[in-house]
Order: C-alpha cells, then sequence, then structure tokens
C-alpha cells in the first residue's frame, strides 16, 4: 500500500474515481479541495479530499473520505486520514476535522486517532479533532449520537458490541509519500 499526497487546495489535484466502486465520487474531479490517496499497484483503492477551514486558519477539514468498496473495513481509510492529518501537522495546521454522520466512520475516525468534540453539524453529522482527548467517555457519548436515531440492524449490532469499551487504539502511522 502506498499513500500519497496529491497536492493542497492551491494546486487544484482532481481524481477521477469510478462512480459504481466508490462513495462521494463526483467530489474528488472538483480542483477546490487537496487531495491525498492510497493505492495498490498505481490503482487508487481509497482518497480524501481537504482544505483549511473557512473560520479557522490553523484547522484542516477533511472533507470527503472514500474506500473502494471492495477494500472496506481493511483499515485503509483511518490509515489515509491519518496520513492526512501527519501531512497537515507537518504543514503547520494545529489540529484536524472532520464531520462523520455514521458509527462506522466514527470508529475508523477514533483508530486515526481523532476524538469526538460534542459538536454536531447542521446535517447530523458529529466533528471529530485529531489531536483530541480520546476518553471512554468522550467515545461513548460519541456513540451515544448514534444511539438515538434510526439504525440499520448491523449499526445495532455495532454500538451494543462496543457499549461501555473505551476508544480503540490508534493504529500506527504511515510514511509514505510518493506522490
Amino acid at each position: 500500500m502506498e499513500y500519497a499526497l496529491l497536492g493542497w487546495p492551491p494546486d487544484g489535484p482532481t481524481v477521477r474515481l469510478d462512480y459504481r466502486r466508490f462513495s462521494y465520487a463526483g467530489k474528488f474531479v472538483m480542483s477546490a479541495t487537496g487531495k491525498a490517496v492510497a493505492r495498490v499497484d498505481d490503482a487508487i483503492v481509497a482518497a480524501v479530499a481537504f482544505n483549511e477551514d473557512r473560520t479557522d486558519g490553523d484547522t484542516l477539514r477533511l472533507r470527503y473520505v472514500t474506500v473502494r468498496q471492495d477494500n472496506r473495513g481493511e483499515g485503509i481509510g483511518p490509515h489515509l486520514c491519518r496520513f492526512a492529518a501527519d501531512r497537515a501537522r507537518e504543514r503547520g495546521y494545529d489540529r484536524v476535522k472532520i464531520a462523520v454522520n455514521n458509527p462506522f466512520a466514527f470508529e475508523a475516525l477514533s483508530k486515526a486517532g481523532f476524538a469526538a468534540t460534542g459538536e454536531e453539524t447542521g446535517v447530523a453529522e458529529l466533528v471529530m479533532i485529531w489531536p483530541g482527548e480520546r476518553t471512554r467517555e468522550s467515545y461513548q457519548a460519541g456513540l451515544d449520537v448514534y444511539r438515538e436515531r434510526a439504525l440499520s440492524p448491523e449499526e445495532e449490532t455495532f454500538l451494543r458490541e462496543r457499549e461501555g469499551s473505551g476508544p480503540p487504539p490508534i493504529i500506527t502511522p504511515v510514511e509514505t509519500d510518493r506522490g
């Protein structure tokens, strides 16, 4: 697996993804955001788009994260988000935020070292921050947001299995960057 930064928002990098295999595929052809990708043998298996927060120049916002359908559940998304967060820190950003809309994304970002902030967006997304204070209480409070919603059977099982637990261990950062 190779992780690469394609460019920052002023560079205007674009990525064409197959809409049948990637969620949010259309968001990656826009040039207003920076992009980072995960590749296997030059084939993109995941992508993240990001830009500077409009209200806080010290914060980078991850906007869209997508993993190819046949690679979901392999931990690529958390590694890619952590890779992007590490590159943001190198570029001088103090923190990275992302808004997530389901418990699976919440768990994945928790593995990347993000923590729940207690904030929600106007479209029912939970805001997470890196680095953040990852405690059992903040983790459970984040999961509780989803417990209040109409859920799929898979989401209900997922949340039940995590009742009372602390956040998952943080993954090891990846260092590759051969854009």
